[in-house]
Protein backbone atom coordinates (compact mmCIF):
# COMPACT_ATOMS: atom_id res chain seq x y z
CA UNK A 1 0.00 0.00 0.00
CA UNK A 2 1.19 3.52 -0.74
CA UNK A 3 1.95 5.92 1.74
CA UNK A 4 -1.86 6.81 2.80
CA UNK A 5 -3.10 10.69 2.56
CA UNK A 6 -6.74 12.11 4.04
CA UNK A 7 -8.14 15.14 4.78
CA UNK A 8 -10.90 16.75 6.69
CA UNK A 9 -12.00 19.94 4.50
CA UNK A 10 -14.99 21.60 6.77
CA UNK A 11 -16.61 24.70 5.29
CA UNK A 12 -16.51 27.36 7.69
CA UNK A 13 -19.94 28.54 8.09
CA UNK A 14 -20.86 27.49 11.91
CA UNK A 15 -18.92 25.40 14.66
CA UNK A 16 -17.97 21.93 13.65
CA UNK A 17 -20.99 19.54 14.20
CA UNK A 18 -20.28 16.19 15.93
CA UNK A 19 -20.79 14.37 12.12
CA UNK A 20 -18.06 16.54 10.98
CA UNK A 21 -15.91 15.99 13.69
CA UNK A 22 -16.50 12.32 13.72
CA UNK A 23 -15.16 12.40 10.46
CA UNK A 24 -12.12 14.55 10.84
CA UNK A 25 -11.43 11.48 14.20
CA UNK A 26 -12.40 8.75 11.33
CA UNK A 27 -9.56 9.89 8.92
CA UNK A 28 -7.07 11.08 11.68
CA UNK A 29 -7.23 7.28 13.18
CA UNK A 30 -6.96 6.05 9.59
CA UNK A 31 -4.15 8.22 8.57
CA UNK A 32 -2.43 7.40 12.57
CA UNK A 33 -3.31 3.77 11.92
CA UNK A 34 -1.27 3.05 8.59
CA UNK A 35 1.64 5.69 9.52
CA UNK A 36 0.04 8.59 6.89
CA UNK A 37 -0.57 11.66 6.55
CA UNK A 38 -3.60 13.94 7.68
CA UNK A 39 -4.35 17.35 5.81
CA UNK A 40 -6.79 19.85 7.37
CA UNK A 41 -7.71 22.81 4.69
CA UNK A 42 -10.79 24.56 4.51
CA UNK A 43 -13.46 24.98 1.83
CA UNK A 44 -14.34 28.48 1.55
CA UNK A 45 -16.07 28.85 -1.79
CA UNK A 46 -19.36 29.64 0.55
CA UNK A 47 -17.88 33.65 0.77
CA UNK A 48 -21.56 34.88 2.27
CA UNK A 49 -21.73 32.70 5.07
CA UNK A 50 -17.91 31.34 5.62
CA UNK A 51 -16.36 33.50 8.11
CA UNK A 52 -13.02 33.51 9.65
CA UNK A 53 -14.37 33.80 13.10
CA UNK A 54 -16.15 30.07 12.40
CA UNK A 55 -13.03 28.78 10.77
CA UNK A 56 -11.11 29.58 14.36
CA UNK A 57 -13.58 27.79 16.18
CA UNK A 58 -13.38 24.48 14.18
CA UNK A 59 -9.64 24.14 14.30
CA UNK A 60 -9.45 24.73 17.84
CA UNK A 61 -12.10 22.35 18.30
CA UNK A 62 -10.20 19.70 16.46
CA UNK A 63 -7.15 20.47 18.68
CA UNK A 64 -9.59 20.16 22.02
CA UNK A 65 -10.24 16.93 20.31
CA UNK A 66 -6.23 15.82 20.36
CA UNK A 67 -6.34 15.89 16.85
CA UNK A 68 -3.22 17.24 14.87
CA UNK A 69 -2.34 17.44 11.18
CA UNK A 70 0.64 17.35 9.49
CA UNK A 71 -0.21 19.31 6.67
CA UNK A 72 -2.79 22.49 6.33
CA UNK A 73 -4.02 25.34 8.11
CA UNK A 74 -1.77 26.86 10.94
CA UNK A 75 0.75 23.61 10.25
CA UNK A 76 1.35 24.78 5.97
CA UNK A 77 3.26 22.62 3.40
CA UNK A 78 3.80 21.65 -0.01
CA UNK A 79 0.60 22.78 -1.10
CA UNK A 80 -0.42 25.75 0.08
CA UNK A 81 -2.59 27.51 0.20
CA UNK A 82 -5.35 25.70 1.95
CA UNK A 83 -8.09 27.96 1.51
CA UNK A 84 -10.62 27.18 -1.34
CA UNK A 85 -10.92 30.79 -2.22
CA UNK A 86 -7.34 32.30 -1.92
CA UNK A 87 -6.64 28.68 -5.16
CA UNK A 88 -8.89 29.89 -7.65
CA UNK A 89 -6.12 30.71 -9.62
CA UNK A 90 -5.20 27.27 -9.33
CA UNK A 91 -8.16 25.89 -10.09
CA UNK A 92 -8.68 28.07 -13.47
CA UNK A 93 -6.36 26.38 -16.16
CA UNK A 94 -8.63 23.32 -15.07
CA UNK A 95 -11.59 24.99 -16.29
CA UNK A 96 -10.35 26.20 -19.26
CA UNK A 97 -8.61 22.60 -19.97
CA UNK A 98 -12.18 21.33 -19.41
CA UNK A 99 -13.76 23.61 -21.77
CA UNK A 100 -10.93 23.57 -24.80
CA UNK A 101 -11.82 19.51 -25.16
CA UNK A 102 -15.48 20.04 -25.33
CA UNK A 103 -15.51 17.96 -21.47
CA UNK A 104 -17.35 21.07 -20.29
CA UNK A 105 -19.36 24.22 -21.80
CA UNK A 106 -21.09 27.33 -20.91
CA UNK A 107 -24.44 27.88 -20.11
CA UNK A 108 -26.74 30.75 -20.29
CA UNK A 109 -30.03 29.65 -18.64
CA UNK A 110 -31.71 31.88 -16.43
CA UNK A 111 -33.13 31.27 -12.64
CA UNK A 112 -36.25 30.98 -13.92
CA UNK A 113 -35.47 28.77 -16.86
CA UNK A 114 -33.99 26.25 -14.88
CA UNK A 115 -36.78 26.53 -11.85
CA UNK A 116 -39.73 25.99 -14.75
CA UNK A 117 -37.43 22.54 -16.49
CA UNK A 118 -37.00 21.39 -12.51
CA UNK A 119 -40.53 21.46 -11.82
CA UNK A 120 -41.59 19.89 -14.94
CA UNK A 121 -39.43 17.04 -14.31
CA UNK A 122 -41.09 16.33 -10.70
CA UNK A 123 -44.26 17.08 -12.61
CA UNK A 124 -43.59 14.07 -14.42
CA UNK A 125 -42.15 12.17 -11.64
CA UNK A 126 -38.64 12.17 -12.62
CA UNK A 127 -35.83 13.15 -11.37
CA UNK A 128 -34.66 16.85 -11.29
CA UNK A 129 -31.40 17.60 -13.65
CA UNK A 130 -30.02 19.84 -16.20
CA UNK A 131 -31.71 18.70 -19.77
CA UNK A 132 -28.72 19.97 -21.55
CA UNK A 133 -30.48 23.11 -23.36
CA UNK A 134 -27.05 25.13 -23.77
CA UNK A 135 -24.93 21.65 -24.33
CA UNK A 136 -24.90 22.01 -28.04
CA UNK A 137 -25.10 25.55 -28.98
CA UNK A 138 -23.64 25.91 -32.28
CA UNK A 139 -20.73 29.07 -32.32
CA UNK A 140 -23.36 31.76 -33.38
CA UNK A 141 -25.86 31.06 -31.07
CA UNK A 142 -23.10 31.28 -28.48
CA UNK A 143 -22.43 34.65 -29.66
CA UNK A 144 -25.86 35.39 -29.53
CA UNK A 145 -26.06 34.34 -25.65
CA UNK A 146 -22.67 35.91 -24.60
CA UNK A 147 -24.45 39.25 -25.99
CA UNK A 148 -27.41 38.66 -23.44
CA UNK A 149 -26.14 37.02 -20.80
CA UNK A 150 -22.35 38.74 -19.41
CA UNK A 151 -21.51 35.38 -16.88
CA UNK A 152 -22.71 32.68 -18.08
CA UNK A 153 -22.28 29.47 -15.55
CA UNK A 154 -19.46 26.26 -16.66
CA UNK A 155 -21.10 23.07 -16.92
CA UNK A 156 -19.47 19.25 -17.15
CA UNK A 157 -20.59 17.22 -20.04
CA UNK A 158 -21.90 14.35 -18.44
CA UNK A 159 -21.16 10.84 -20.77
CA UNK A 160 -24.44 9.68 -21.66
CA UNK A 161 -24.90 6.08 -21.14
CA UNK A 162 -22.57 5.62 -18.83
CA UNK A 163 -22.70 3.21 -15.76
CA UNK A 164 -20.74 5.37 -13.06
CA UNK A 165 -19.21 2.33 -10.46
CA UNK A 166 -18.21 3.62 -7.19
CA UNK A 167 -16.48 0.57 -5.14
CA UNK A 168 -16.74 1.76 -1.77
CA UNK A 169 -14.63 0.60 0.76
CA UNK A 170 -17.50 0.51 3.02
CA UNK A 171 -20.60 0.02 1.56
CA UNK A 172 -19.11 -2.39 -1.37
CA UNK A 173 -19.94 -1.47 -5.12
CA UNK A 174 -22.82 1.07 -5.75
CA UNK A 175 -23.69 1.74 -9.26
CA UNK A 176 -25.15 5.19 -10.64
CA UNK A 177 -26.47 6.02 -14.44
CA UNK A 178 -25.00 8.89 -15.78
CA UNK A 179 -28.38 9.86 -17.54
CA UNK A 180 -29.78 10.00 -14.22
CA UNK A 181 -27.27 12.75 -13.35
CA UNK A 182 -27.26 15.34 -16.10
CA UNK A 183 -24.34 18.24 -16.88
CA UNK A 184 -23.78 19.74 -13.66
CA UNK A 185 -22.28 23.11 -12.90
CA UNK A 186 -18.59 23.27 -11.88
CA UNK A 187 -17.67 26.94 -11.81
CA UNK A 188 -20.80 29.61 -10.65
CA UNK A 189 -21.34 33.15 -12.62
CA UNK A 190 -18.80 34.45 -10.32
CA UNK A 191 -15.87 31.92 -11.74
CA UNK A 192 -16.21 30.55 -8.62
CA UNK A 193 -15.96 26.59 -8.54
CA UNK A 194 -18.46 24.87 -6.93
CA UNK A 195 -17.37 22.06 -4.37
CA UNK A 196 -17.83 18.79 -6.77
CA UNK A 197 -15.10 20.72 -8.73
CA UNK A 198 -12.83 22.50 -6.19
CA UNK A 199 -12.42 19.30 -4.05
CA UNK A 200 -11.55 17.13 -6.88
CA UNK A 201 -9.08 19.72 -7.97
CA UNK A 202 -7.60 20.23 -4.26
CA UNK A 203 -7.94 16.13 -3.24
CA UNK A 204 -5.53 15.04 -6.36
CA UNK A 205 -3.38 17.99 -6.72
CA UNK A 206 -2.45 17.16 -3.16
CA UNK A 207 -2.58 13.43 -3.21
CA UNK A 208 -5.20 12.66 -1.22
CA UNK A 209 -5.54 8.40 -1.83
CA UNK A 210 -8.57 8.04 0.34
CA UNK A 211 -11.28 10.48 0.75
CA UNK A 212 -13.62 9.32 4.06
CA UNK A 213 -16.66 11.37 4.47
CA UNK A 214 -20.17 10.79 5.53
CA UNK A 215 -22.66 9.38 3.62
CA UNK A 216 -24.56 12.17 2.63
CA UNK A 217 -21.59 12.83 -0.08
CA UNK A 218 -22.03 9.22 -1.48
CA UNK A 219 -24.73 10.79 -4.45
CA UNK A 220 -21.79 13.40 -4.75
CA UNK A 221 -18.70 10.42 -5.70
CA UNK A 222 -20.52 9.81 -9.45
CA UNK A 223 -19.97 13.16 -10.23
CA UNK A 224 -16.67 13.73 -8.68
CA UNK A 225 -15.16 10.04 -10.64
CA UNK A 226 -16.41 11.70 -13.80
CA UNK A 227 -13.93 14.45 -13.23
CA UNK A 228 -11.06 12.49 -12.34
CA UNK A 229 -11.83 10.81 -15.34
CA UNK A 230 -11.94 13.77 -17.48
CA UNK A 231 -8.27 15.36 -15.85
CA UNK A 232 -6.68 12.19 -16.39
CA UNK A 233 -6.26 12.28 -12.68
CA UNK A 234 -5.22 8.80 -10.46
CA UNK A 235 -8.98 7.78 -8.56
CA UNK A 236 -8.54 7.67 -4.67
CA UNK A 237 -10.73 5.25 -2.75
CA UNK A 238 -13.80 6.36 -1.49
CA UNK A 239 -15.59 5.24 1.82
CA UNK A 240 -18.93 6.26 3.19
CA UNK A 241 -19.35 6.67 6.76
CA UNK A 242 -23.08 6.07 8.18
CA UNK A 243 -24.96 8.66 9.08
CA UNK A 244 -25.51 9.95 12.77
CA UNK A 245 -29.43 9.36 13.74
CA UNK A 246 -30.87 10.66 17.17
CA UNK A 247 -32.17 8.08 19.61
CA UNK A 248 -35.68 8.11 17.61
CA UNK A 249 -33.85 6.89 14.74
CA UNK A 250 -34.40 10.29 13.33
CA UNK A 251 -31.76 12.65 11.48
CA UNK A 252 -29.27 14.21 14.01
CA UNK A 253 -30.47 18.03 15.41
CA UNK A 254 -30.63 19.89 17.95
CA UNK A 255 -33.97 18.29 19.53
CA UNK A 256 -31.41 15.52 20.23
CA UNK A 257 -29.11 17.59 22.23
CA UNK A 258 -26.22 19.39 21.51
CA UNK A 259 -25.23 19.44 18.32
CA UNK A 260 -21.62 21.05 18.15
CA UNK A 261 -18.27 20.17 19.60
CA UNK A 262 -17.75 23.54 21.46
CA UNK A 263 -21.77 23.08 22.77
CA UNK A 264 -20.52 19.59 24.60
CA UNK A 265 -16.88 21.78 25.65
CA UNK A 266 -18.92 24.39 27.03
CA UNK A 267 -21.09 21.91 28.81
CA UNK A 268 -18.16 19.97 30.34
CA UNK A 269 -17.64 17.07 28.70
CA UNK A 270 -13.97 15.96 28.38
CA UNK A 271 -12.18 15.62 24.83
CA UNK A 272 -11.33 12.59 25.55
CA UNK A 273 -14.36 11.15 26.46
CA UNK A 274 -15.97 12.50 23.53
CA UNK A 275 -13.57 11.46 21.39
CA UNK A 276 -14.10 7.54 22.62
CA UNK A 277 -17.40 8.30 22.51
CA UNK A 278 -17.60 9.58 18.75
CA UNK A 279 -15.00 6.92 17.92
CA UNK A 280 -17.81 3.85 18.74
CA UNK A 281 -20.53 5.94 16.37
CA UNK A 282 -20.44 3.53 13.11
CA UNK A 283 -16.91 1.61 14.35
CA UNK A 284 -17.26 -1.16 16.58
CA UNK A 285 -13.76 -2.78 18.05
CA UNK A 286 -13.16 -6.96 18.10
CA UNK A 287 -14.22 -7.58 21.79
CA UNK A 288 -16.84 -6.16 24.51
CA UNK A 289 -14.22 -3.05 25.63
CA UNK A 290 -15.61 0.47 25.22
CA UNK A 291 -13.10 2.89 27.20
CA UNK A 292 -10.33 3.30 25.03
CA UNK A 293 -7.19 6.27 25.20
CA UNK A 294 -6.34 7.39 21.48
CA UNK A 295 -3.47 5.50 21.26
CA UNK A 296 -5.70 2.60 21.57
CA UNK A 297 -8.20 3.71 19.29
CA UNK A 298 -5.43 4.09 16.52
CA UNK A 299 -3.85 0.69 17.23
CA UNK A 300 -7.46 -1.10 16.72
CA UNK A 301 -9.03 1.58 14.42
CA UNK A 302 -9.45 -0.22 10.50
CA UNK A 303 -12.07 0.13 7.77
CA UNK A 304 -13.48 -3.03 7.90
CA UNK A 305 -14.80 -2.71 11.46
CA UNK A 306 -16.64 0.36 10.46
CA UNK A 307 -20.54 -0.43 9.98
CA UNK A 308 -22.87 0.26 7.28
CA UNK A 309 -26.18 1.18 8.83
CA UNK A 310 -26.89 4.77 10.93
CA UNK A 311 -25.16 4.82 14.15
CA UNK A 312 -27.39 6.48 17.23
CA UNK A 313 -26.23 9.19 19.31
CA UNK A 314 -27.39 7.98 22.88
CA UNK A 315 -26.36 10.65 25.27
CA UNK A 316 -27.01 8.73 28.46
CA UNK A 317 -24.21 6.61 26.51
CA UNK A 318 -21.91 9.92 26.18
CA UNK A 319 -22.81 10.94 29.98
CA UNK A 320 -21.59 7.33 31.07
CA UNK A 321 -18.33 7.48 29.57
CA UNK A 322 -17.79 11.19 30.15
CA UNK A 323 -18.33 10.04 34.26
CA UNK A 324 -16.09 7.29 33.43
CA UNK A 325 -12.93 9.86 32.56
CA UNK A 326 -14.27 12.70 35.30
CA UNK A 327 -13.21 9.97 38.19
CA UNK A 328 -9.95 9.50 36.29
CA UNK A 329 -8.98 12.68 36.75
CA UNK A 330 -7.07 13.71 40.21
CA UNK A 331 -8.82 15.77 42.60
CA UNK A 332 -6.97 18.94 42.17
CA UNK A 333 -7.67 18.51 38.03
CA UNK A 334 -11.13 18.00 39.06
CA UNK A 335 -11.39 20.80 41.54
CA UNK A 336 -9.39 23.31 39.06
CA UNK A 337 -12.02 22.03 36.00
CA UNK A 338 -14.94 23.03 38.16
CA UNK A 339 -13.87 26.26 39.58
CA UNK A 340 -14.64 28.07 36.36
CA UNK A 341 -18.65 26.87 35.95
CA UNK A 342 -18.71 27.72 39.82
CA UNK A 343 -17.73 31.03 39.40
CA UNK A 344 -19.70 31.63 36.51
CA UNK A 345 -22.64 29.87 38.71
CA UNK A 346 -21.78 33.05 40.88
CA UNK A 347 -21.24 30.57 44.35
CA UNK A 348 -17.25 32.48 44.73
CA UNK A 349 -15.26 34.57 43.50
CA UNK A 350 -11.54 34.68 41.71
CA UNK A 351 -10.36 35.50 45.65
CA UNK A 352 -12.33 32.71 47.42
CA UNK A 353 -11.23 29.94 44.82
CA UNK A 354 -7.80 30.48 45.54
CA UNK A 355 -8.30 31.39 49.53
CA UNK A 356 -10.85 28.32 50.13
CA UNK A 357 -8.64 25.34 47.63
CA UNK A 358 -8.47 23.10 49.97
CA UNK A 359 -11.86 22.77 51.32
CA UNK A 360 -13.34 23.21 47.61
CA UNK A 361 -11.22 20.46 46.68
CA UNK A 362 -13.31 18.42 49.75
CA UNK A 363 -16.66 20.15 48.44
CA UNK A 364 -15.63 18.39 44.73
CA UNK A 365 -15.00 14.93 46.13
CA UNK A 366 -18.44 15.05 47.59
CA UNK A 367 -20.16 16.22 44.44
CA UNK A 368 -18.05 14.08 41.99
CA UNK A 369 -19.98 11.09 42.21
CA UNK A 370 -23.08 12.51 41.12
CA UNK A 371 -20.88 14.73 38.50
CA UNK A 372 -22.02 13.14 34.87
CA UNK A 373 -20.39 16.74 33.36
CA UNK A 374 -18.85 19.71 34.74
CA UNK A 375 -21.94 22.20 33.90
CA UNK A 376 -23.68 20.00 36.69
CA UNK A 377 -20.61 20.84 39.46
CA UNK A 378 -22.98 24.14 40.17
CA UNK A 379 -26.34 22.59 41.16
CA UNK A 380 -24.36 19.59 42.90
CA UNK A 381 -22.44 21.98 44.88
CA UNK A 382 -24.82 24.46 46.02
CA UNK A 383 -26.14 23.21 48.88
CA UNK A 384 -22.21 23.81 50.36
CA UNK A 385 -22.43 27.81 49.75
CA UNK A 386 -24.11 30.15 51.74
CA UNK A 387 -25.51 30.28 55.23
CA UNK A 388 -28.91 30.02 54.37
CA UNK A 389 -31.05 27.63 52.90
CA UNK A 390 -33.67 27.41 50.39
CA UNK A 391 -36.49 25.14 50.65
CA UNK A 392 -37.78 23.10 47.01
CA UNK A 393 -41.68 23.75 47.18
CA UNK A 394 -42.69 20.56 45.11
CA UNK A 395 -40.72 18.44 47.26
CA UNK A 396 -42.98 16.48 49.16
CA UNK A 397 -40.69 13.69 50.97
CA UNK A 398 -39.01 16.66 52.42
CA UNK A 399 -42.35 18.25 53.68
CA UNK A 400 -43.15 14.96 54.96
CA UNK A 401 -39.94 15.21 57.20
CA UNK A 402 -40.49 18.76 58.87
CA UNK A 403 -43.88 17.51 59.36
CA UNK A 404 -43.21 14.77 61.77
CA UNK A 405 -44.01 15.17 65.37
CA UNK A 406 -40.38 14.63 66.34
CA UNK A 407 -38.69 17.05 63.78
CA UNK A 408 -38.58 20.65 65.82
CA UNK A 409 -36.70 18.82 68.61
CA UNK A 410 -34.12 17.07 66.52
CA UNK A 411 -33.30 20.42 65.14
CA UNK A 412 -33.19 22.08 68.21
CA UNK A 413 -31.61 19.66 69.69
CA UNK A 414 -28.59 19.37 66.85
CA UNK A 415 -27.93 23.35 66.69
CA UNK A 416 -27.63 23.19 70.14
CA UNK A 417 -24.28 20.64 69.83
CA UNK A 418 -23.64 22.23 67.07
CA UNK A 419 -23.32 25.51 68.52
CA UNK A 420 -21.39 24.53 71.79
CA UNK A 421 -18.69 21.59 69.55
CA UNK A 422 -15.41 22.95 69.67
CA UNK A 423 -13.69 20.34 67.66
CA UNK A 424 -15.99 19.45 64.54
CA UNK A 425 -15.16 16.68 61.47
CA UNK A 426 -16.59 13.83 60.33
CA UNK A 427 -16.41 11.58 63.45
CA UNK A 428 -17.59 14.14 65.15
CA UNK A 429 -20.80 14.34 63.44
CA UNK A 430 -21.72 10.73 63.44
CA UNK A 431 -21.00 10.71 67.18
CA UNK A 432 -23.54 13.91 67.58
CA UNK A 433 -26.08 12.38 65.96
CA UNK A 434 -25.73 8.83 67.32
CA UNK A 435 -25.76 11.03 71.06
CA UNK A 436 -28.53 12.76 69.20
CA UNK A 437 -30.93 9.44 68.29
CA UNK A 438 -30.63 7.93 71.91
CA UNK A 439 -31.55 10.61 73.60
CA UNK A 440 -34.35 11.48 71.59
CA UNK A 441 -35.37 7.96 70.86
CA UNK A 442 -35.37 8.83 67.37
CA UNK A 443 -33.96 6.67 64.56
CA UNK A 444 -33.45 6.46 60.89
CA UNK A 445 -35.46 8.73 58.63
CA UNK A 446 -36.86 10.51 61.67
CA UNK A 447 -33.29 11.55 62.65
CA UNK A 448 -31.45 11.51 59.43
CA UNK A 449 -33.39 12.71 57.08
CA UNK A 450 -34.88 15.48 59.48
CA UNK A 451 -31.40 17.24 59.63
CA UNK A 452 -30.55 16.51 55.88
CA UNK A 453 -33.71 18.66 55.34
CA UNK A 454 -33.21 21.16 58.10
CA UNK A 455 -29.68 22.04 56.82
CA UNK A 456 -30.35 21.48 52.79
CA UNK A 457 -33.71 21.59 51.72
CA UNK A 458 -34.02 18.78 50.06
CA UNK A 459 -34.56 15.46 50.93
CA UNK A 460 -31.92 14.24 48.37
CA UNK A 461 -28.73 15.31 47.80
CA UNK A 462 -24.84 14.95 48.56
CA UNK A 463 -23.87 12.57 51.93
CA UNK A 464 -24.98 14.20 54.93
CA UNK A 465 -22.05 13.66 56.82
CA UNK A 466 -20.24 15.55 54.29
CA UNK A 467 -22.61 18.35 54.09
CA UNK A 468 -22.12 18.84 57.88
CA UNK A 469 -18.56 18.46 57.58
CA UNK A 470 -17.48 21.20 55.22
CA UNK A 471 -20.63 23.76 55.92
CA UNK A 472 -19.12 23.65 59.61
CA UNK A 473 -20.76 24.67 62.93
CA UNK A 474 -21.68 28.30 62.55
CA UNK A 475 -23.51 27.62 59.02
CA UNK A 476 -25.10 24.11 60.34
CA UNK A 477 -26.31 26.48 63.15
CA UNK A 478 -27.83 29.55 61.26
CA UNK A 479 -29.32 27.35 58.71
CA UNK A 480 -31.22 25.38 61.12
CA UNK A 481 -32.24 28.05 63.36
CA UNK A 482 -33.86 29.14 59.94
CA UNK A 483 -35.35 26.32 59.55
CA UNK A 484 -36.86 26.06 63.43
CA UNK A 485 -38.07 29.65 62.61
CA UNK A 486 -39.55 27.90 59.01
CA UNK A 487 -41.78 25.85 61.32
CA UNK A 488 -42.57 28.66 63.73
CA UNK A 489 -41.41 27.01 66.87
CA UNK A 490 -38.89 29.38 67.86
Amino acid sequence: MSKIKVRFAPSPTGPLHIGGARSALFNWLFARHYGGEFIVRIEDTDLERSTPEYEEQILAALRWLGLDWDEGIGVGGDNEPYRQKERLQIYNPYTQKLLESGQAYYCYCSEEELEAERQALIAKGELPRYLGKCRNLSGREKEEKHLLVDKPVVRFRVPEGRLVVVEDLIRGRVEFESDGIGDYIIVKSDGIPVYNFAVVLDDALMGITHVLRGEEHLSNTPRQLLLYEALNFPMPKFAHISLILGEDRSKMSKRHGSTSVEQYRQEGYLPAALANFLALLGWSPDGEEEIFSMAELVAKFSLERVAKSPAVFNLEKLKWMNFHYIKEMTLPQLTASCIPYLLKAGLLDEREATERLEWLQQVVAAARDGLHYLAEAPELVRVFFGETVEFADDDDEAKEVLALETSPAVIRKFRAKALETDDWDGEKVRQILKELGKELNVKGKALFMTVRVAVSGQSQGRDLIAILTLLGPAVVARRLGDCLVKLRVE
